[in-house]
């Protein structure tokens, strides 16, 4: 598909950089939105807009929602919503650094930079990892199931070829990681010598929380996370792309244990710090289309 941006569908690259900002000069976002057209391609910076921001517009988007703040069984998923999501992808960390001074310029108009989160792959085998050691992302569609599971599709022109994304941010307690080791194949129901999957896991198994097909429709994402770190910190910061937010929202659910009191063993060891939806516009003519927003 041309009309989508790229970079959903390609593989996490090397390095990235995750950047949020919120409004700081209301007079000035059409325009600057026009500017930011200039300076992303879709590829190598993927485009998230936040309902404040289409809201702000004047229009709206279907199936663009806030993203829910959930409390369950002495577990709390935050909501942080912001105005915008960029995403900087490369196989070179100083190209990212140099776009991201570049994206910060053309947005300074109009908005404020919120948080700066760097990413990176992980894993020396060519596989995706989490730093917990276990492959991310396993039960992802491929082909034509994932243009399916990511993209909207007959809702007509502006529209079509654009993709809904959930962010979080989540920070990993290494000291309770490494307390969990000897049972840590059974906290994810995968094993992490070679990424099998445990038939005899408890319930509790993240890989049994999170079956995509368990789910009645089927809850399918493209996920596309990779770890994150800063000078103290670290996590995994998730990402998944879908044509709605229903089956992100399912998942949390049975991880929290709404639905039968069972918590994903993932809380264990990882809390989310953040929470956020998008709206990824489609592309046009190598641009990003910003005609559903008037523009």
């Amino acid at each position: 598909m041309s009309d989508v941006q790229q970079g959903i569908l390609d593989p996490i690259d090397d390095a990235s950089r995750y950047l949020t900002f919120t409004i700081s000069n209301a007079d000035r976002v059409a325009a600057t939105l026009r500017a930011l057209r200039d300076v992303v391609d879709g590829r190598g910076a993927v485009v998230g807009i936040g309902r404040s921001l289409v809201e702000h517009s004047g229009r709206s988007i279907d199936g663009l929602s806030a993203f829910p703040e959930i409390a369950a069984n002495g577990l709390s998923v935050p909501s942080t919503p912001a105005d915008l999501w960029v995403w900087l992808r490369s196989d070179d960390r100083g190209d990212v650094t140099l776009r991201a001074r570049a994206i910060e310029r053309a947005l300074a108009p109009a908005f404020a930079l919120q948080d700066a989160v760097d990413g990176f792959r992980y894993g020396r085998d060519g596989s995706d990892r989490d730093l917990s050691g276990y492959e991310d992302g396993t039960e992802n569609p491929t082909g034509d199931d994932a243009l399916e599971t990511a993209f909207v599709a007959g809702q007509g022109a502006g529209r079509d070829g654009a993709s809904f994304v959930v962010v979080q941010q989540w920070l990993h307690d290494f000291a309770k990681m490494e307390a969990t080791s000897a049972d840590m194949d059974n906290v994810i129901g995968r094993r992490r010598s070679d990424n099998e999957e445990l038939d005899d896991a408890p319930e509790s198994a993240h890989v049994k929380r999170t079956a995509q097909e368990s789910f009645e429709p089927e809850a399918f994402m493209l996920r596309r996370s990779s770890p994150w770190s800063d000078a103290r910190r670290a996590g995994l910061y998730f990402i998944a792309f879908a044509h709605s937010f229903r089956a992100f929202e399912v998942q949390m659910r049975r991880m929290l244990g709404l639905d039968d009191g069972i918590v994903d063993g993932l809380f264990r060891f990882t809390q989310p710090l953040t929470g956020a939806y998008f709206w990824c516009p489609p592309m046009k003519d190598g641009k990003l289309d910003l005609s559903a927003l008037g523009l």
